[in-house]
């Protein structure tokens, strides 16, 4: 299992678009598991929908994705590398996920070639699909600096 500072220490995404709370189950390189706790403070149900408040389909997918970058990032130590969501094939939102539901994300990996890869990724809430798809990633890993003035990361 890995906590929300593990996690942080994979990924570069923060508040307010860190989308895993919790990976339950890690096969590096292979599979995971993870949870994503939906909760009504969450700045996206300000506007979608303010009387009837929805997770948006993107976010959903997007946390599937940061599952599938842990899968693959983690174990990678000293290396600086991040993760980019290039497509996504055979997407099916099944049902809305509200204010109260813990998403129970899970993402196997079906290849990488070179620094592009694929994950099916699954979302489930009380053991029902909400969402499903194919899911494209790239990962580059960034270079150090050759010295010299260089910006300060922001």
């Amino acid at each position: 299992m890995l906590d929300i500072q593990e996690i942080k220490r994979v990924l570069p995404h923060r508040f307010p678009f860190l989308l895993v709370d919790r990976i339950l189950e890690i096969e590096e390189g292979k599979r995971g598991k993870g949870l994503k706790n939906v909760t009504c403070n969450e700045m996206q149900f300000l506007g979608h929908f303010p009387d009837l408040p929805i997770m948006p389909g993107v976010l959903i997918v997007e946390a599937m994705a940061q599952l599938g970058a842990v899968v693959i990032l983690h174990g990678r130590k000293g290396k600086k590398i991040t993760p980019y969501l290039t497509g996504v094939n055979r997407l099916k939102l099944r049902k809305p996920v509200t204010p109260g539901d813990q998403l129970i994300l899970e993402a196997e990996c079906l290849g990488i070639k070179g620094s592009l890869g694929k994950m099916w990724a699954t979302a489930r809430v009380d053991g029902v699909l909400v969402a499903e798809g194919e899911i494209m990633f790239a990962i580059r890993e960034e270079k150090e600096p050759s010295g010299g003035d260089s910006a300060a990361e922001s």
